[in-house]
């Protein structure tokens, strides 16, 4: 039963080396800046829906910008 656990974690996603970060932009996403609230709305690109706002201030990682 250990011997299958082992097996099981090297399987699992890992953090790459430190400092080399996410290589291009998150797909099927995009982010624009609501004028309003002045904080920026992450969208899915198929459908359109509206599925995150970043509420610390700043741009989301590695999402593409719209505007």
């Amino acid at each position: 039963m250990e011997a299958n656990r082992r097996k099981d974690v090297s399987r699992l996603a890992k953090n790459g080396a430190k400092g080399k970060g996410r290589i291009g932009a998150v797909k099927g996403r995009s982010q624009a800046r609501n004028p309003k609230t002045k904080l920026y709305t992450k969208r899915d690109t198929k459908t359109g829906q509206f599925m995150d706002v970043k509420t610390s201030g700043g741009k989301f990682k590695g999402v593409s910008r719209e505007n």
